[in-house]
């Protein structure tokens, strides 16, 4: 009799043991992930404007670059704050903040492309997902020295000679507004984004943006931009269902004040 209630307590153990092998220790299994089914995919778009006093900059000085003063005959001043027409906000960064269960997704094979300009970076905010291809270009007639300030990729610099050959490079792990800057010129910067997932925009001139693709789900959309506080917004898509949703930024939300 002893050995049998031995026998029932050894084999109990190990039935344990083979039921918590591979799940969490609150015994919640974990599952591998899934791609999105593209038959129940929704999306999300919209459009951010902003309304009240603009915040003001100074013209740069380029006194310093003759060939920057050359290729830029009309005063420029820092694209901070872009507009369009009825208070459309460019270079705001639309994503999903939270909401996203465990899902695959592909790295885009398209390369992102951040330009120098006349003495300036094109676009002003770029955005693209971890390992996707990344390139700066030169255009201008002079050397410029490219400086990301990643917080969690390998920081690097690296002059580019007028006519080089674009710098190509991948980002790892995710950022959140990392600052590229230009050791040559000092009021050249632009501002990266790298995310592990694809549902982000970045905003023209018109303000609109679109996340397709969504698997039905309640997501927390945030719209970011440098100058403003970000704003947040709750949406819930259903299967196959769009939805549109606005951000309006106002004067007193500026980060100046």
């Amino acid at each position: 009799m002893q050995r049998f209630f031995l026998h029932v307590i050894l084999a109990g153990a190990v039935a344990l043991g083979v039921a918590g092998c591979g799940g969490k220790e609150n015994g919640e299994q974990s599952f591998p992930a899934a791609s999105v089914d593209p038959s129940t995919a929704g999306s999300i778009n919209g459009i951010v404007t902003v309304e009240g006093a603009l915040p003001v900059s100074k013209p740069i000085d380029m006194n310093a670059s003759p060939a920057c003063v050359q290729a830029n005959p009309s005063p420029v001043v820092p694209p901070t704050v872009v507009t369009g027409e009825n208070g459309a906000l460019a270079n705001v960064v639309v994503y999903v903040k939270d909401g996203l269960g465990r899902y695959r997704f592909d790295t885009p094979p398209e390369t992102a492309v951040l330009e120098q300009k006349n003495c300036m970076y094109e676009p002003h905010v770029v955005a693209l997902m971890t390992d996707q291809p990344f390139e700066i270009r030169n255009n201008d007639p002079t050397m410029h020295n490219v400086h990301p300030m990643p917080k969690h990729n390998r920081q690097w610099s690296t002059s580019q000679p007028a006519g080089s050959a674009a710098l190509k490079s991948t980002f790892a792990r995710p950022e959140f507004g990392m600052a590229v800057l230009c050791n040559v010129h000092p009021w050249m910067r632009a501002l990266v984004f790298v995310f592990d997932q694809p549902y982000f925009a970045v905003t023209p001139e018109t303000g609109k943006f679109e996340l397709k693709n969504l698997p039905p789900g309640t997501y927390t959309i945030e719209a970011w931009h440098e100058a403003y506080r970000a704003q947040d917004q709750t949406v819930t898509i259903g299967p196959k269902e769009s939805k549109a949703i606005s951000f309006t930024f106002k004067a007193s939300d500026s980060l100046g004040d």
